[in-house]
């Protein structure tokens, strides 16, 4: 399976900005991320108020919250970077058009319960590939950050991923759809995977995952299912720490609807073990 660049299809490094615009793009989407995850903590808990809706099925809930911080980030960016198109998961957008890709809040059902694995991941794209980006941490106030071809960091550190090389010694994160049918394909593919490797973490927060792919706190992630706004920040973040990252929609033995990051020694063995445990059909 062939890793592209960038952890998006599509990359060319003559489209790409120069090392100053990139190193501008990196800042505004700390900047704007972190206001967003500012203003987040200012909001009352949804559970309180109960403005709390559902999407795609009634397990898949979206806040009050999560529309008032996409707002926002539309309209900092709005001032920021005035006449950029921006594709969010509350109110889409074009995505064809977008420069900009943002998840107001990345784990909406761990907020929900007053969990603190949730974030806001804010993503600057060219043509369709994350070129910078920045993940933040409302609990925590964590900043993950990577620019393509400058490195990744937390809060100002370089992140590196692990240097393991043995899959039954690796620790995986995963995550679960909405919908019960696949869950239940996914159940079935972790009763594979479980017995050949470490174990298994389910944070609820595609993006922290992935992040923790970048910091070496977990050795590889995958998910199904995933939408352009969880991983377009955060995957780009694993890729510049070292990892091997496959996002959705490129086929293979995989299949087109899973994401994958790992640390390079462990990246093949992990691909043929999520296909003989059935991810093509998951």
């Amino acid at each position: 399976m062939a890793q592209t660049s960038a952890g998006l299809p599509g990359a060319d490094p003559t489209t790409l900005p120069d090392d100053a615009e990139l190193g501008t793009l990196r800042r505004v989407a700390e900047q704007v991320a972190g206001e967003a995850a500012a203003y987040l903590r200012t909001l009352p808990a949804p559970r309180e108020t109960g403005a709390v809706g559902t999407k795609s099925t009634p397990t898949d809930v979206v806040t009050e919250s999560d529309e008032a911080v996409e707002r926002l980030v539309r309209r900092r960016l709005g001032e920021l970077r005035p006449g950029e198109a921006v594709y969010g998961e509350e109110a889409a957008g074009d995505a064809a058009a977008a420069r900009w890709v943002v998840d107001p809040i990345d784990g909406t059902v761990n907020y929900l319960y007053g969990q603190p694995a949730y974030a806001v991941s804010l993503a600057a794209v060219v043509d369709g590939v994350s070129v910078a980006g920045a993940v933040v941490e409302p609990a925590s106030g964590r900043v993950w950050s990577a620019a393509a071809g400058q490195g990744a960091t937390c809060d100002g550190r370089p992140l590196r991923v692990t240097a393991e090389t043995d899959l039954s010694l690796a620790l995986l994160g995963t995550g679960f759809a909405y919908s019960a049918q696949r869950r239940a394909r996914q159940a079935r593919m972790i009763g594979t995977v479980l017995p050949r490797v470490r174990d298994v973490r389910r944070n609820g927060s595609a993006a922290l995952e992935l992040c923790f792919v970048a910091a070496g706190m977990l050795d590889a992630f995958y998910e199904h299912g995933l939408g352009w706004w969880d991983w377009a920040a955060a995957a780009l973040i694993a890729q510049e720490a070292g990892a091997v990252v496959w996002p959705r929609g490129h086929g293979g033995e995989l299949g087109a609807e899973i994401t994958v990051a790992a640390t390079p020694g462990i990246a093949d063995a992990l691909v043929a073990l999520l296909a003989s445990a059935g991810a093509a059909g998951v």
